[in-house]
């Protein structure tokens, strides 16, 4: 585990906190301390992200996370999940089900994503464009802007959560170059088998989140055994750093009823 970062703070049932793709658990500011007091909050940096190491060889993320687990003992867990995170927490559901108690999810479904909307689809393609330009700076406005969703600018999030956002996915692309092989291993017929998942499932969705996020979020709910979805106005792909005392409650009054 040498190669991977992570938080581990307070004391009770295992809360797995599980940051999106190209940010880091620092996306979690607002939410550690506050859960910390009555929970044992695990808080990994995803191998290529924040303060953990690139990949050297082909791996899968719900296998890193299964090994930490492992390696610090925790019995089956809560998982909560923004975008990547909420994908990674989905396939481990999927992979390693004697690890996981709950699973709560913001943005996404499962690993296999699948994009149609427009303006999802033209915000990725400009990410990808200056990611193979090599041009960090148009990179980071690019994927920046899944934060304000398709009826916001920028300018309508406050401040502080946009700069917040653009230091850790800038801090994560500049570890990155545009012709490194991507190492990661798919995880296969995730929404087939979703509907095996036997575990309360909650999804906390931004209500003006892109349709493809929201609808990947709602199917799974709609998937699987035991699942139930709530949006939070006006916060879009990060409801937790736009609005965290509700999101905050909502994820609360659900651990409640677990």
């Amino acid at each position: 585990m040498n190669d991977l970062f992570w938080l581990d703070t307070g004391a009770g049932q295992p809360l797995v906190l599980l940051h999106g793709g190209f940010v880091d658990n620092r996306m979690w500011d607002d939410q550690i301390p506050a859960l910390a007091a009555r929970y044992r909050v695990i808080a990994p940096d995803a191998r290529g992200h924040g303060r953990s190491a690139n990949a050297t060889g082909p791996f899968r993320h719900t296998d890193d996370l299964a090994a930490l687990l492992r390696h610090l003992g925790t019995g089956p867990a809560i998982l909560v999940g923004v975008s990547m995170g909420a994908s990674i927490a989905v396939d481990t559901a999927l992979e390693h089900p004697e690890l996981v108690s709950a699973v709560v999810v913001s943005g996404a479904g499962t690993s296999e994503p699948n994009f149609t909307d427009p303006w999802t689809t033209r915000t990725w393609t400009a990410w990808q464009s200056a990611m193979a330009a090599g041009d960090l700076n148009a990179a980071v406005e690019a994927f920046t802007l899944f934060a304000a969703g398709p009826h916001r600018t920028l300018d309508d999030l406050h401040p502080e959560v946009v700069g917040r956002l653009r230091e850790m996915t800038r801090s994560t692309l500049s570890k990155h170059t545009p012709d490194e092989p991507d190492l990661r291993i798919p995880v296969h017929d995730t929404w087939i088998r979703a509907a095996k998942i036997d575990v309360p499932v909650l999804a906390i969705n931004g209500a003006i989140d892109s349709p493809d996020h929201l609808g990947m979020a709602e199917r799974l709910t709609h998937t699987v055994a035991d699942g139930h979805a709530i949006s939070i106005d006006q916060t879009a792909h990060y409801p937790n750093m736009e609005r965290p005392d509700v999101f905050n409650k909502a994820l609360e009054d659900f651990l409640r009823t677990l």
